[in-house]
Parts: structure tokens; sequence; C-alpha cells
């Protein structure tokens, strides 16, 4: 028994390295994101219309790289999945203020201003399917096992 739980928390810990390695295309994945939205329909919509469709692409943009990356690393557990996404949440945040504010010099006020969803800023939506993805795709693909 405890054989089998030290191979198996290894196959995780293997897995949730490469998950936080795949974090590391996510900024390149999110600025094509911000670049289809500043050279496209920014424009014709206006700045807040184009930050919802924007939210809404990065979601779908992720949905996909979500599907490939867990069909071919498996998430272990539900606390595998839990785990996966706590710490996607965290890197991107902490790469969204560090690199916005050090780096690109934002004011703190406007990297707040994105989570504001009173005035229909919903840049938090996108932070929460990184959050809970991990476990929405673990439950997809435990599913179809069960079902097969």
């Amino acid at each position: 028994m405890e054989a089998t739980l030290k191979v198996d928390s290894t196959i995780i810990m293997k897995n949730i390295y490469k998950h936080i390695l795949w974090w590391l295309a996510f900024p390149f994945v999110g600025i094509l994101n911000g670049t289809l939205r500043e050279l496209t329909y920014k424009k014709l919509v206006g700045d807040l219309p184009a930050h919802q469709i924007s939210t809404a692409t990065g979601i779908l943009f992720f949905g996909i790289i979500f599907y490939f990356i867990f069909k071919k690393w498996k998430i272990e557990s539900a606390k595998h999945a839990i785990l996966v996404g706590a710490i996607w949440l965290g890197l991107t945040i902490l790469f969204e203020f560090g690199f916005g504010h050090y780096i690109m010099g934002n004011p703190w006020q406007k990297l707040l201003h994105d989570y504001n969803l009173a005035e229909g800023r919903v840049w938090s939506l996108f932070l929460l399917w990184i959050t809970i993805a991990p476990f929405v795709f673990y439950k997809i693909f435990n599913s179809k096992k069960v079902n097969d």
C-alpha cells in the first residue's frame, strides 16, 4: 500500500510540474488575444465591449488549450485539479501585477480596474475559469471513463 501511494504521488507531482510548465505559455496566448483585440475589433466596438469580448475569447482559447493539456497529461484526482487551478491562479495574478506594474509601469489603480464587475469589467471571470478549468476537465475526462 505504501509503495502504491509513493508511486501515485510521484506521478501526480510530475504532472503538476508539467502543468506548471504549461503555464509559462499562458502569457503568450494572453498577449496574442490582446493583440487580436487591439488590431481588430476595439476601434469598432469601444473599450468596454472590447474588454468583454477579449475576456470571452480568452476563455475560449484557453479552454481549447486546456482540453489538449489535460487530454495528454491527466489530472489524477480532484485534489490534483484544485491544486493545479490554485497554482495557475496565483502565477497569473503574480504575472499580471508584477509585469503590469514593474515592467509596463502601470499604476496599481489601473491594474485593479479590470476587476471591477460593477463597471462591466469581467476579467475576474477569466481568472475564475483558469482556476476551475482543471477540475472541470478532470470531471469531463473521468466521466467518459465511467460511461465507456
